[in-house]
């Protein structure tokens, strides 16, 4: 009764904010501006990261059923609206911009990916009887133990959940002590690893097991990344790297580590449409271009992760079927490459090492081309199939 309240008072003063020259995106969200046309399916996710996850599945349910996505930043819209797809900023948890948003779509199933929970959004779905579920679903253990101080807003909340997918087993656990019904539980799914694992990997060849893709790396890295390769080269003269730096703004800095050891600096910025196979060294200094990097190497070392960085995902690498290696800064995927150390897909190696492993690898052309049909395998795993899952929320959707 205090959240409705108090929410139906700040809608107020927005209205009027809105009326005396409020933004564009300030009157979406209200509801004041051309109103939505009718969906079946509400998919809501919080900007690009939620929606880019989730886009296999928000894809697929857009095949043959009306779709409207909504997010809470500009930058989510827009994504999804280049994917083709109805988008706009999600209504604020208000009654009166609620209550016109649902009487222009008139959904007969909300989907929100991964963890939102809005009382009256809830509410009002449940009134007008439509389903609710939800995918990726996350819940740390931080915000399980504010959420467990109030049981009278988080129980309802989970109480209406038709079908919920937890993104870990973790966040399962979490969710049903706070109420999630057990027969609202779907098997777990990862929504991060389903675009990877739907990249068609490249097939061996002689030039890919002779390329070493050095994938978004920080300051501090590329030094030991160029000593490491050429002590690897000096031994397989025709080995070639590829230095993909995450920040395109410092490709000036690494050039001239590039020059001090005495090596051409090809640049990836200045040579668009060229071939640039035989190079030894090309600096990627752009943005966008990772999959193409990740095709041309069997061996790749994962960086942001030689410097505290926490590292970056796996998964990409993974998907291309590379042999994958990294240092000891993986804090941010910690899980995924014990795992994939475990399968025999990834190593870890100390900056002093890296020569001795890239040249282990170059060297072994066969264990490379294990270790990526291992990454890739583990991901497939991993990733499961969504189908069921699809199924599920269009029946869900149908059901009404």
């Amino acid at each position: 009764m205090i959240y409705a309240v108090t929410s139906r008072l700040a809608e107020t003063a927005l209205r009027v904010r809105a009326r005396l020259g409020g933004s564009q995106d300030l009157r979406q969200r209200l509801l004041t501006d051309a109103l939505p046309g009718r969906a079946d399916i509400w998919v809501h996710g919080a900007s690009v990261g939620e929606l880019t996850s989730a886009g296999p599945v928000i894809e697929a349910l857009a095949r043959g059923t009306r779709v409207i996505v909504t997010a809470n930043s500009p930058t989510g819209r827009d994504m999804v609206s280049a994917w083709g797809l109805t988008a706009r900023l999600a209504p604020l948890d208000m009654p009166g911009a609620l209550t016109r948003f649902l009487d222009a779509v008139q959904p007969r199933l909300q989907l929100t990916v991964e963890s939102e929970f809005w009382p009256l959004r809830s509410r009002l779905l449940a009134e007008r009887g439509v389903s609710q579920a939800v995918i990726g679903a996350r819940m740390s253990q931080r915000s399980a133990g504010l959420w467990s101080r109030l049981p009278g807003v988080i129980g309802p909340m989970l109480g209406r959940i038709s079908a919920l997918s937890a993104q870990d087993g973790g966040s399962e656990t979490r969710l049903r002590e706070l109420g999630l019904p057990e027969r609202a539980l779907l098997p777990a799914l990862d929504l991060k690893l389903l675009t990877p694992a739907r990249v068609v990997p490249p097939p061996d060849d002689a030039a890919r097991d002779r390329t070493v893709l050095a994938a978004s790396t920080h300051e501090g890295e590329e030094a030991a990344i160029l000593d490491g390769w050429l002590a690897a080269r000096r031994l397989h003269p025709g080995l070639r790297l590829i230095l993909a730096i995450r920040h395109p703004a410092r490709a000036d800095e690494v050039a001239g580590l590039i020059t001090e050891r005495g090596l051409p600096v090809i640049r990836r910025s200045e040579t668009l449409g060229q071939d640039l196979i035989d190079a030894p060294v090309l600096l990627a200094d752009t943005l966008g271009e990772m999959d193409r990097w990740y095709r041309q190497a069997a061996i790749c070392l994962v960086a942001g992760s030689l410097v505290d960085k926490g590292g970056h995902t796996p998964w990409e690498p993974a998907a291309h079927r590379c042999a994958i290696l990294h240092g000891p800064y993986v804090s941010n995927f910690s899980d995924a490459y014990a795992t994939l150390e475990d399968a025999g897909a990834a190593r870890s190696v100390e900056a002093a090492g890296l020569g001795a492993a890239l040249s282990g690898l170059a060297g072994d052309a066969m264990q490379a081309r294990r270790m990526g049909s291992a990454a890739r395998a583990l991901l497939t795993a991993r990733a499961g199939d969504p189908a069921p899952l699809i199924a599920h929320l269009r029946d869900l959707a149908n059901s009404r």
